[in-house]
């Protein structure tokens, strides 16, 4: 059995407890209901390093009288056979100096017991940190790292030279969002290690938004069913990323099943639980295990260790623990001494020859002498170095000066175990290889990680690389170091796999939630009408001022375009010189009727109303240029009013025409009444009354809500509308409406008057212009409701042109035609009917 005793005598006595054995369990057995109960026979030799780590600190300050002046220090050592009643066992022997556990009783014959070093795991750590922590004796672990050990309540004298798995969580979250994950998996081990370490790591993800696609417990006694729940869990998740929260022993079933997956598509995150083990590097777990990243404690030196270590030899060194083990593990022999206990722990297998002691170590290729990767070994260099210093503190502690009441120092030789453990919290130093050691307030030492990668070699081994270092303490910001070019990947690939639930949203689209889900995992939304996003995976879209407008990808605002009917434009240009070329058009008439005053075709039917309405038809196409260019105040003043007054003139001039029509045959007649209508003051009578109305109604609008001009930027999309705003709706349709009116009413007396007896009948001319000018205005307003911008203001130039066109034809270019063509029929005779037109041709 591995749990014997070994002692050494000294001034001062350090405990040390390592786990040299661990139990057997049957390899054909991997899938357990119940875990089996088998001897602690398997000897450890990478363990056994560790322990000698430990006897060489305390040898090498034995002879350095200067560390520790005229005291010599002794150990108690106890292999813990990694069970926690084993350790408890060693740890009371230690306290009480008896095997058998004796509460509150100390039974040494010398020194009492300084401080403890051990053990490896951080369960068995608890519950010996729990009786130490009693009486206040230190305690260093040097391999420890479960984050429950930072509570300096339950556990107010522990200590460890390996970093927290805070610090470590802290990592691979930085490691995650370095490579831009937002999506991973967990697989945390059902243990203490395990289990807090995998929630303080899910919390940290958390914090830099990952989200866990699942958090899977990996079972310490595995089943069949567990096992494959956890496999077909991992293989369905979309997370390339998973991180593994565990030890070698607990995972090496769940990697066996792994291992039946020649692609298995995952990237592997180690903690320090399992990346530097050897039972992974075999052949059946490259194909999985090849590109594996993990969080490795850092290496360091052991100036003299190497020649200690080959100095080893069970004839020079029969009192050092289990010498006659190492030796037959190293060389795979069998001492000849018939030492039954002994042989009980040699190599099982039967291949194997007797030891003769001269076999040389430094022909033995184990990694027992690989010096390049000293880790867990140098952490308990550094604590047996570190209750040294916290001695040698004590030692040169100047009465008066000291730490406790009063100024008082402690004796070293029977200080208190509490007093050292002062010493030792403090304790800040350069070792032998020139490395600060300290320990924060939590007990911790600075965390220094390496940071390795699994590695296909060209010999076709797995091998590990360092490709990178974390830095983090409670004194210190957190830094990441990360080599991106050395890393490979599953099968050599340097890209690294992308682990994230959704595709990034890019700019101009924002991220929506997807129902049930997690926030990592979500659509990307194109953002509303006028807003945008300038960045990726925004959660939000930010609205455009009021003047701006998206681009066409919204991802930035810009002016909007502004927009009017122009002169600069080609539209406006060609609206403008077809308005000043068709003004011209009445005033080419009136000065043809003046110059042919005295004919009777231009004397017929009031020629002063002539006059007047070819006046008021180039004042109609003149004011359709007021519509154009930007509109300001004075133009939004002046648009509407003038066009309804203009109009309204033209029509009252019209009507007048048409109603002196109808008087003049009625009055014909020697009886009829109308004779005392005839003549101008009836036309000017109804032209004036009729203008007079609309001007009446013009000026309560001006009065009242003006037009005003405004920025219309609702209209279109990334438009601003420079406008005209009416200011009231019902004067403006008021004004149309009145118009309308007066035309339809000309229309009607027109209409009736087609048919009188005349050879030159100016209603039936009337009459067609009157319709013209109806149709134009009644297609005006259902063209103009449905336009927008500038071309609503174009319907409303062209509507003016086409109607006054429609007046100025239908009323006038007979006339010309006959003052200009027929000018035989421009007769009285002719005009009254009594003339035959074959005898005038």
């Amino acid at each position: 059995m591995g749990i014997d005793v070994y002692s050494r005598q000294g001034d001062i006595t350090i405990g040390g407890i390592f786990p040299i054995f661990t139990w057997k369990v049957p390899p054909e057995n991997t899938f357990q209901e119940m875990p089996v109960t088998e001897m602690c026979d398997i000897f450890q030799i990478r363990e056994y390093r560790w322990l000698h780590a430990f006897i060489f600190v305390i040898e090498e300050v034995n002879k350095m009288p200067t560390i520790l002046s005229n005291i010599t220090l002794g150990y108690g050592l106890r292999d813990s056979c990694d069970d926690a009643t084993r350790a408890l066992e060693g740890t009371m022997w230690l306290m009480t100096g008896k095997g058998g556990i004796i509460p509150n009783y100390r039974c040494h014959t010398g020194n009492p017991l300084s401080a403890v070093i051990g053990d490896s795991s951080s369960r068995i750590s608890i519950t010996m940190a729990r009786v130490l922590g009693l009486n206040r004796y230190p305690q260093i672990s040097y391999y420890s790292s479960v984050a429950l050990l930072n509570d300096k309540v339950q556990f107010p004298s522990f200590l460890r030279t390996i970093p927290s798995d805070e610090y470590q969580s802290i990592g691979i979250a930085c490691l995650v969002v370095h490579y831009g994950w937002n999506w991973v998996g967990i697989l945390a081990e059902e243990t203490d290690y395990g289990q807090m370490g995998g929630i303080a790591l899910k919390n940290e993800l958390q914090m830099v938004g990952v989200c866990i696609s699942f958090f899977e417990n990996v079972p310490t006694v595995a089943t069949e069913n567990r096992i494959k729940s956890i496999v077909e869990t991992v293989k369905s998740s979309s997370a390339a990323g998973v991180i593994l929260f565990s030890i070698a022993d607990s995972l090496f079933p769940l990697m066996d099943r792994f291992s039946k997956y020649n692609d298995f598509g995952k990237v592997f995150i180690a903690t320090d639980g399992w990346i530097s083990s050897p039972m992974f590097f075999q052949k059946d777990y490259f194909s999985i295990l090849d590109g594996t990243i993990g969080f490795m404690v850092r290496r360091g030196e052991m100036p003299g260790f190497k020649e200690y270590l080959f100095a080893l030899h069970p004839s020079s060194h029969l009192d050092y623990p289990y010498a006659n083990i190492f030796w037959e593990s190293v060389f795979n022999c069998k001492w000849a001494s018939p030492n039954g206990e002994q042989m009980e722990y040699n190599m099982h297998n039967t291949d194997y020859t007797n030891c003769t002691g001269n076999e040389d170590l430094h022909n033995a290729n184990i990694a027992f002498f690989d010096f390049s990767s000293l880790r867990i070994t140098y952490n308990v260099y550094n604590s047996v170095y570190s209750i040294i210093q916290a001695m040698h503190d004590l030692q040169i502690c100047v009465p008066g000066e000291g730490p406790f009441t009063n100024g008082t120092c402690a004796d070293i030789y029977t200080f208190k175990s509490w007093q050292l453990l002062h010493y030792l919290r403090n304790v800040h130093f350069l070792n032998n290889a020139g490395e600060e050691v300290f320990f924060d307030i939590k007990g911790n030492a600075p965390a220094i990680y390496d940071i390795i990668n699994w590695q296909n070699s060209t010999s076709g081994l797995l091998q590990s690389k360092i490709v990178g270092r974390f830095l983090s303490s409670s004194q210190k910001p957190k830094e990441l170091t990360l080599y991106d070019n050395s890393i490979k990947y599953n099968k050599g690939q340097t890209q690294v796999p992308w682990s994230i639930c959704s595709e990034s949203c890019p700019p101009g689209y924002r991220k929506a939630p997807r129902k049930g889900q997690p926030v990592c995992c979500f659509d990307c939304v194109l953002c509303s009408e006028g807003e945008i996003s300038n960045h990726s995976d925004s959660t939000f879209c930010l609205q455009c001022l009021e003047d701006h407008w998206p681009n066409a990808k919204q991802t930035v605002c810009i002016p909007k375009t502004v927009e009017f009917l122009s002169y600069q434009e080609t539209l406006g240009t060609a609206l403008a010189a077809i308005i000043v070329m068709c003004s011209f058009l009445p005033c080419g008439v009136l000065l043809l009727f003046l110059k042919y005053r005295d004919t009777p075709i231009v004397k017929a039917n009031n020629r002063e109303l002539s006059y007047n309405l070819l006046l008021a038809l180039s004042l109609c196409f003149l004011c359709s240029l007021i519509f154009i260019g930007q509109p300001n105040q004075t133009t939004c003043l002046l648009r509407q009013v003038a066009f309804g007054i203009v109009f309204v003139l033209c029509v009252s001039c019209v009507l007048a025409k048409t109603i002196m029509v109808v008087i003049a045959f009625k009055a014909t007649n020697p009886n009829s009444k109308l004779r005392m209508w005839v003549g101008s003051k009836l036309s000017k009578s109804i032209v004036v009354v009729c203008t007079s109305v609309q001007l009446l109604v013009c000026i309560s609008w001006l009065c009242s809500c003006p037009p005003f001009p405004q920025n219309n930027m609702m209209s279109q999309k990334g438009v601003i509308i420079i406008e005209c705003n009416e200011g009231s709706q019902v004067f403006f349709w008021s004004v149309l409406g009145y118009m309308g009116c007066l035309a339809f009413l000309c229309f009607i007396v027109a209409f009736f008057a087609r048919n009188l007896p005349d050879s030159f009948n100016e209603a039936k001319f009337i009459t067609f212009s009157m319709l013209v000018f109806v149709s134009v205005w009644l297609a005006f307003i259902p063209a103009y409701l449905t336009s927008k911008g500038r071309y609503m203001v174009m319907m409303e130039v062209i509507a003016i042109l086409f109607s006054s066109l429609g007046l100025l034809f239908c009323i006038f270019f007979p006339k010309c035609y006959i003052i200009m063509l027929r000018p035989e029929i421009n007769t009285k005779d002719y005009l009254t009917g009594k003339a035959n037109l074959k005898t005038v041709k």
